[in-house]
């Protein structure tokens, strides 16, 4: 597996501190939004399209220059990096659920990533875009996935062997070795376009843009549906219009509420 980074720790720590002039949070950790009564282990999440956009296929250069903005209110830091004229972001409701994780507002969740990114170079440009982004100021995004995998055995990105364009039966069977996490305590996020059924572009804000550069529109897998199918027990919730609030809290509640019925199924005294 590549390292986390293609930058070294050193060049990184550089550009932010040149970029973001070390603004520090100003606004309190947000408080619990959502009473639950069982949170998933590990939250896993698609990156193109789910937590980000554009899609890394589209890209040909290296992520550098960050661009500076507020983090939901949260202080300054790295909300955007250049990718030769495209800008790399997160969408609004991944980088709220990325932060929620980091205050600890979820327990002891842990996040994971399963992405087939379709070429070496478009997995290299994740890599080092995650190294960048920032969650809150001072936290980039790798280093939130970092906690508890500190070796990156929560990060399955690309298509390259032992991985395919199959995350139901290599992505998530590696994440639940390597992890030690089952099935029934993962939630999956993921954009799931079906356009081999319907048809189209996907939408998405960076679609005409990318249209002007971009090879033919590519067909995509429904991984919500294949990973349901193929790994019983994972929750599922689509963002086909990149994650926003709305779906990571319904994710949650759907989770939750699968949780609450597997254990009143298992308490039910059995027949006489």
């Amino acid at each position: 597996m590549l390292p986390l980074s293609v930058f070294s720790a050193s060049a990184a720590a550089l550009l932010h501190t040149a970029a973001r002039g070390l603004v520090p949070a100003t606004a309190p950790p947000r408080t619990r939004l959502v009473a639950l009564s069982s949170v998933p282990r590990l939250c896993v999440l698609d990156l193109d399209e789910c937590v980000w956009s554009p899609e890394m296929y589209t890209l040909s250069h290296m992520p550098s220059r960050p661009l500076i903005g507020d983090l939901n209110g949260r202080g300054e830091g790295v909300v955007g990096v250049h990718s030769g004229g495209d800008v790399i972001r997160i969408y609004p409701g991944a980088l709220l659920a990325m932060q929620e994780v980091a205050d600890g507002l979820h327990g002891e969740m842990r996040m994971a990533v399963a992405s087939s990114a379709d070429t070496p170079l478009a997995e290299r440009i994740g890599r080092a875009a995650m190294a960048l982004l920032e969650v809150l100021p001072g936290l980039t995004m790798a280093d939130l996935l970092r906690r508890g995998y500190e070796d990156g055995r929560n990060l399955q990105i690309g298509r390259q062997p032992p991985l395919s364009s199959d995350k139901s039966r290599t992505h998530f069977p590696i994440l639940r070795d390597a992890c030690g996490v089952a099935y029934e305590e993962m939630l999956f996020f993921d954009d799931s376009a079906r356009r081999s059924r319907e048809g189209g572009r996907r939408h998405t804000a960076h679609a005409t843009h990318a249209s002007r550069r971009s090879p033919a529109p590519k067909v995509w897998s429904d991984h919500c549906g294949l990973v349901a199918a193929n790994c019983p027990g994972v929750v599922t919730q689509r963002t086909p219009r990149g994650m926003q609030e709305h779906e990571w809290r319904n994710g949650l509640r759907k989770f939750a509420a699968e949780a609450a019925e597997r254990g009143a199924s298992t308490s039910e005294p059995s027949g006489a």
